[in-house]
């Protein structure tokens, strides 16, 4: 596009001008940073029509994710990246005395994602793009994001996350794609020429507005889109009537109702309004997405009987899981389609994938509360639990146990995970653990009734963000010593292995992450004005605050550890830098409490001269994409510790691994496949299996009380929390203790020992430099499998039989 540095100069300048009427010399950071997305958003727009109507041309089939997060980041980079521009307009913006960096740190992470389910649908629609596939996201424009973590006297205070308070630079709003969507009401039918036809009335509409965004393909011309939709009010949403008589609430209020189903991602659902604010969002959700699609295949492909055949719809975990009731609503009453041929459709069509053991995290919702809101919908769910029932009295009569246990509609709910089995062609787990659990546990009665749906697709994450883009230094190392062939094809990561024994490429290696190190640690003196030692080990714990994730272990470890160095202060150990980071939920007392001891421990620590500064423990407050950017390249080890059983994959564990950090785990998750990967001399391992686990809750014989009293360490440890000797008040950790002496449902007491031994593996590894920046490479090396590629690549084949549309060469730039 810009042949030379005054093209792009004064092309930029022209943006500052219309977008802001004002010179270089007068404009601000976020004026330069408006300027230079809007030069990206002009450079690909024209790909991104032709990106459309390629698919449109070829036919081929298109597929829709759908997910209630998408944790996109920030995107100027990752777009300058991806164009295959970032370098010269670097360089260009230098010579103008513009930083890069500075206008990138202008925009906010999108408030569109809380954790690892919506990075990895981030992730999955760069891959999409980047692999020239049909595949678009659809989601929820979320005005706020779950909260802006604050840590006040070492507690978590959420903050409104009012990340669009100066809009963005990469959506169109486009009114003329607004559908409606309806609440509540009542529903009739009546027999008309044979058929029986629903009459929906008294319903509550809302205005769904589409908003979408550039997903652009890594140097290539593909640019598929991620629709983001708004709730918004269809009717005036000012009443004067009402303002006109004094009645000031009544004349905004059905704006507010209608603006809130968009408002914010996860409103707290503990009480019957967040119940039903939750519900109306998913639903909202799937019908404005289907209802979008299915008018612009009518309108582009033809009949809908083909639909299946050219579209498919798949749903991320289970909160768009409605999408199968809502289709056949729309194939039966709108598009006047049989019972028969709506669910041969719908069945044919919606793919589905597990993302959890968790209870609680299977969604169920009250019959009464779906009933009232959706009562269409709830009819249609009523049908199809009444008949799949009957298919399974077919096949196990009289074990009304097993049918019990499988139902759809069971004990007044509507088990959402069970819908989305039943309705979908196929059900994949996220890592090879998880799926084998899923099938011989908690989803075994359905794998026994559809064992040809099951099938898992281990996660990946896009190297092209968390290894290119966060760590530039390391990613021209590997290309210098490969070539760029490993950035569109991960797998020859592991050609890195031919370095293993060469001294110059190690220290090279060495070199980089001391580098990271450093910049990280200066990062957070400029921050938090505390001073780490960059040559200490950075002990990383970044994610979900949540008791199977067991930050508790980790904390009661640090503290074990700090009262051995206060009672021998001259203790053989590398120093060691403890970091944590995350969120907690807002109605979750007991994570909240586990964020409170960490910062607790860092008070203390931090400020105690006696431990020489042999350790530090620092809790990083709002944990986020950017930010996570920067601590993937600075890690030495990455705790990943979660009970054996509970983490269905994690992600987090193969961003630290590309960036060369060490593994301290259990077997859980995608733990267990990069284990295999490195194997066992370049991963630390510890703590009991998921089969010790399952057997465990399955046949008891666990006591912690038992272990306590036959440990004295973990006694005294225990009696740490609750006898005054830390600096808050006695009850505050009651609650962590009584957890783990009452149950410890996690078994942070049972693998603690194992933990500790791990930890101090990881000490004596450490000091072995050449040995440690072995198990790095081979870290990085081992990582090309678990590339987001690698995942939508088997996601395209396996599941959607989706094929590539090229657009361009892939190896090419625009």
């Amino acid at each position: 596009m810009f042949t030379d540095r005054q093209a792009f100069r004064a092309a930029f300048l022209y943006q500052l001008q219309t977008m802001h009427g004002k010179s270089l010399e007068e404009a601000s950071p976020q004026d330069k940073y408006t300027a230079l997305a809007g030069m990206v958003r002009d450079y690909i727009s024209n790909a991104w029509v032709e990106t459309n109507k390629h698919y449109e041309s070829k036919g081929e089939k298109q597929v829709y994710y759908f997910s209630i997060e998408f944790l996109l980041g920030r995107l100027l980079g990752a777009n300058l990246l991806n164009i295959g521009v970032r370098a010269e307009w670097e360089k260009w913006l230098v010579e103008m005395g513009i930083d890069l960096n500075q206008l990138e740190n202008e925009e906010p992470d999108a408030g569109l994602g809380n954790g690892g389910l919506g990075r990895l649908a981030a992730c999955f629609l760069d891959s999409m793009a980047s692999l020239q596939l049909p595949c678009h996201g659809c989601g929820i424009r979320y005005k706020y994001g779950l909260f802006e973590q604050k840590i006040l006297d070492g507690y978590q205070v959420e903050h409104p996350d009012n990340w669009l308070k100066n809009g963005t630079m990469w959506e169109i709003r486009k009114l003329d794609k607004a559908v409606q969507v309806k609440f509540g009401g009542n529903v009739w039918s009546e027999e008309k020429d044979g058929k029986l036809i629903f009459h929906h009335e008294h319903f509550q509409t809302v205005l769904a507005v589409p908003y979408d965004i550039p997903v652009i393909g890594y140097q290539n011309s593909t640019v598929n889109t991620l629709r983001l939709w708004s709730a918004e009010t269809v009717q005036e949403d000012f009443d004067l009537l009402a303002f006109n008589q004094g009645n000031y609430v009544k004349a905004v209020e059905y704006k507010y109702s209608v603006e809130s189903i968009s408002e914010i991602l996860y409103p707290d659902d503990s009480h019957y309004e967040g119940r039903v604010l939750r519900l109306k969002q998913q639903y909202f959700l799937v019908s404005a997405g289907l209802q979008s699609i299915i008018r612009r295949f009518k309108k582009k492909q033809g009949s809908i009987m083909d639909f299946a055949e050219k579209i498919t719809i798949h749903i991320n975990d289970t909160h768009p899981a409605m999408a199968i009731p809502e289709l056949m609503r729309i194939l039966m009453d709108e598009e006047g389609l049989s019972w028969d041929d709506a669910w041969q459709i719908t069945r044919n069509t919606i793919a589905y994938t597990n993302h959890t053991i968790l209870p609680e995290a299977l969604e169920k919702w009250p019959v009464d509360i779906m009933k009232t809101l959706l009562p269409r919908i709830f009819m249609i769910i009523e049908e199809l639990n009444k008949q799949f029932c009957s298919h399974l009295w077919n096949h196990y009569p009289g074990d009304w146990q097993r049918i019990a246990s499988m139902a759809i509609i069971a004990d007044n709910y509507v088990h959402m995970a069970h819908l989305a089995v039943v309705g979908s062609y196929s059900i994949n787990g996220v890592a090879k653990i998880h799926t084998n659990i899923l099938k011989r546990d908690v989803m075994k009665n359905f794998y026994h009734f559809y064992p040809y749906k099951f099938n898992n697709k281990t996660n990946g994450i896009t190297h092209r963000r968390w290894l290119l883009k966060a760590n530039p230094e390391l990613a021209q190392l590997i290309t210098d010593s490969i070539s760029p062939s490993w950035i569109y094809y991960p797998q020859y990561l592991s050609t890195l292995l031919r370095y293993s024994e060469d001294a110059a490429f190690l220290e090279q290696l060495d070199r980089i992450k001391e580098n990271n190190k450093m910049n990280f640690a200066n990062w957070i003196h400029n921050k938090y004005g505390i001073t780490i030692d960059g040559s200490s080990i950075f002990d990383v714990h970044v994610k979900r605050i949540h008791a199977y994730k067991r930050q508790l272990m980790n904390a009661l470890r640090i503290l074990e550890l700090y009262s051995r160095l206060k009672d021998n202060p001259s203790l053989e150990m590398v120093p060691r830098t403890f970091i944590f980071a995350g969120k907690a939920a807002p109605g979750y007392y007991l994570a909240k409490r586990v964020i409170k001891l960490i910062t607790t421990l860092a008070a203390v620590i931090n400020n105690d001269p006696a431990i020489q500064g042999k350790i530090k423990v620092l809790f990083l407050e709002n944990y986020s994409v950017s930010l996570a950017e920067m601590i993937f390249p600075a890690a030495d080890v990455s705790e990943q510790i979660s009970t054996a059983s509970k983490e269905a994959s994690g992600t987090g564990n193969m961003k630290f691994m590309m960036n060369g950090a060490v593994t301290i785990g259990t077997l859980d998750g995608a733990n267990v496949e990069i284990h295999e990967e490195v194997g066992d001399d370049n991963i630390v391992i510890f703590g009991l299996t998921a089969g010790e686990v399952m057997d465990y809750y399955q046949k008891g014989g666990y006591r912690p009380w038992e272990l306590i009293q036959s440990d004295v360490r973990l006694k005294t440890l225990l009696d740490q929390l609750i006898n005054g000797s830390l600096p808050v008040p006695r009850e505050e950790f009651r609650v962590l203790y009584d957890s783990l002496v009452n149950s410890d449902e996690f078994f942070v007491l049972k693998d603690y020992a194992a933990y500790v031994e791990a930890q101090e593996k990881i000490d004596s590894l450490y000091r072995d430099n050449n040995r440690w920046n072995k198990m790095c490479l081979s870290n990085i090396a081992h990582s090309g499998k678990f590339s987001s590629d690698r995942t939508i690549s088997e996601y395209a084949i396996g599941i959607w039989k989706a094929n590539p549309v090229v657009i361009g060469d892939i190896r090419e730039p625009y």
